[in-house]
């Protein structure tokens, strides 16, 4: 099937964008492979440092005799998410034997919850801990004994974070392993309306806490299709997975038999074998692009238009939001999964998942199907879905039709021809909006502005009754330089009440809105941020805003030559606690979003 002509010309402008880059990034990973540190290279007291803690598998690790492969994992057992990795090394010990390799925890990496630090101080560290896990991963694969690596994380930070660090290490063949969704609990619709219910003073604590419990109640990821499951939907997209493994439930046999075969494929391209397949290869310019086609053809979360561009870099590939814009109004809406439908991440697994959707792009000559993969039969292999018949993994083909056409379509008939997604461009600057769970109706609003510094302040003057009015809620001071650019989950009950209490609603902040954000129109991640000169500085209360993303715009409708002559607002005192004053150089450093929102990637000069 020829590439859509759209899909090609996005993927060459990457492609000559990225030239320089990534000519010097694929001499770095050759350098690394034919000169760097390695086991057969090792003096002999660094070996012995390296095997001490392996008794069991010490005789097996002579140099250049097996395959050594490195773990890196997220596991904590605080998030339900990370807890499902806590046995995983033992077993992928047994596993690497199986297939004539040995394996070791190469080191831990941190993960944070967005969804326990939402509306806290807490959230302030939660991009960072992106810089700071990719960090962790080169501290864990720099001691240079490993021929493969096993990457065990899933969920919002963790996996963009991995993908920074390992691809500094781009001569190593990788493999992601996800731990699946926890099954579903309360349907999300029924807990986003108690939430609502809470914020209006309808519901009491008690219910709002048993509708939560409810929702998120075993080991595995939030069921709701946000950045997490984004995560996943993109590196089948990438072939960094072994096909289907995205939203295999934890703890079943198809889930340890994915990790299983995962291990042994590692073991099969390494790079003394004849398959060697290193993930600086893998990842290339046509596997940023698949990325983010499946991002936008599933309605994924926003964040991705931060976090894709930071891994990107990491591998001398530069994408910008235009891309994303120009690739959404070429690739269909195939999916609707909560927040932008009923069904959760099981639902969809069901009506079939992202094998499913990624045989319809396939198909239609959305994604490029001729990328390397880990997978031998290449992107094909992740358009079938896998299943365990016996003691055997095995793949089959879809049928024609979806499992469930109100949950995923073919690319015949989509739910929009257009993906979920638009870049604004005005005097406020350039911004994302997530238009795929938004009414049509609500894309353009035009409102009095009321002009907020921090979320806590719009959820008083929403209880005070003082938002009950046509408005556009601005919060400014929440880019990464500010306060590391924390996600404004909290304001989605209360906009979402005011939205349907029949008022004209909208926010516009230089923040974060979470992955599962929704129904009301969100103009985020606004570059230039407030903290440095960002326009959103100049805004006031009363001023009148449009949003239009038909049009693509953002506008203060303000008189020029007032607008010009304005002052910048001052940053309210920064409160520091929890933490935050260690990120203090994170801060200082970081990169506009649409960069990725990067210290570590902008001080590097990547």
């Amino acid at each position: 099937m020829t590439i859509h002509s759209e899909i090609a010309a996005v993927t060459d402008r990457i492609i000559e964008r990225s030239k320089a880059k990534r000519a010097a990034y694929l001499d770095l990973i050759r350098r690394e492979r034919e000169s760097g540190a390695d086991r057969p290279k090792l003096g002999c007291a660094n070996l012995a440092h390296a095997y001490a803690g392996t008794d069991e598998q010490r005789d097996l690790m002579t140099p250049a005799n097996r395959m050594n492969i490195g773990i890196v994992t997220s596991y904590n057992d605080m998030l339900s998410a990370h807890a499902t990795y806590y046995r995983y090394p033992e077993q992928m010990k047994i596993w690497a034997l199986e297939a004539g390799a040995t394996a070791q925890v190469a080191g831990g990496v941190p993960a944070m919850c967005d969804g326990v630090t939402q509306g806290y101080a807490g959230m302030e560290l939660s991009l960072f801990s992106r810089d700071t896990i990719a960090l962790s991963t080169g501290i864990a694969l720099s001691h240079r004994v490993f021929e493969g690596v096993a990457l065990l994380g899933i969920c919002d930070k963790i996996v963009p974070g991995l993908l920074i660090g390992a691809l500094r290490f781009g001569h190593l063949p990788m493999v992601m392993i996800p731990g699946g969704p926890m099954r579903s609990g309360l349907a999300n619709k029924e807990k986003a309306a108690v939430r609502e219910r809470y914020a209006e003073g309808k519901a009491t604590r008690e219910e709002l806490l048993e509708s939560e419990i409810a929702a998120y109640h075993s080991k595995g990821t939030c069921t709701f299709y946000g950045t997490a499951n984004s995560n996943q939907m993109m590196m089948e997209a990438m072939g960094l997975h072994i096909p289907g493994a995205a939203f295999a439930n934890p703890q079943t046999k198809l889930r340890q038999e994915l990790t299983r075969a995962a291990v042994h494929r590692l073991s099969d391209i390494g790079w003394a074998g004849n398959d060697y397949r290193p993930i600086g290869h893998v990842v290339d310019e046509k596997a940023i692009v698949n990325a983010a086609i499946a991002l936008l053809a599933t309605g994924g979360s926003t964040n991705h238009l931060i976090h894709v561009p930071a891994f990107a870099r990491a591998a001398g590939i530069v994408i910008d939001w235009d891309d994303f814009d120009r690739l959404s109004r070429a690739v269909p809406l195939l999916t609707r999964v909560y927040p932008n439908g009923s069904a959760d991440v099981n639902g969809f697994e069901d009506a079939g998942g992202p094998s499913f959707v990624i045989r319809e792009l396939l198909k239609g000559g959305l994604m490029h199907g001729d990328t390397l993969t880990i997978a031998k039969e290449g992107m094909a292999a992740y358009g079938r879905k896998p299943g365990v018949e016996g003691d055997a993994l095995v793949w089959h083909d879809h049928p024609e039709k979806s499992g469930d056409e109100t949950i995923v379509r073919t690319v015949d008939t989509p739910f929009s021809p257009e993906g979920g997604f638009r870049i604004l461009k005005g005097n406020l600057g350039r911004a994302c909006i997530k238009v795929s769970a938004v009414e049509p109706d609500r894309w353009t609003i035009e409102a009095p502005a009321r002009v907020f510094s921090d979320q806590s302040e719009v959820q008083a003057a929403f209880k005070a009754g003082e938002l009950d009015r046509d408005v556009v809620v601005v919060v400014r001071f929440q880019g990464p330089k500010a306060n590391g650019m924390p996600e404004l989950h909290k304001l989605t009950p209360p906009l979402g009440v005011l939205q349907n209490r029949g008022f004209r609603v909208a926010l516009v902040t230089d923040g974060r809105m979470s992955g599962a954000s929704g129904k009301v129109p969100c103009a985020i991640h606004l570059s230039p941020e407030a903290l440095g000169g960002g326009p959103i500085g100049k805004l006031r209360d009363g001023d009148m805003v449009r949003l239009d993303a038909e049009a693509g715009t953002l506008e203060a409708m303000v008189d020029a030559d007032e607008w010009n002559a304005r002052e910048q607002a001052t940053m309210p005192a920064r409160v520091e606690g929890t933490g935050r004053e260690l990120f203090a150089m994170m801060r200082h450093h970081a990169d506009e979003a649409e960069l990725g929102a990067s210290a570590m990637l902008a001080e590097a000069g990547l």
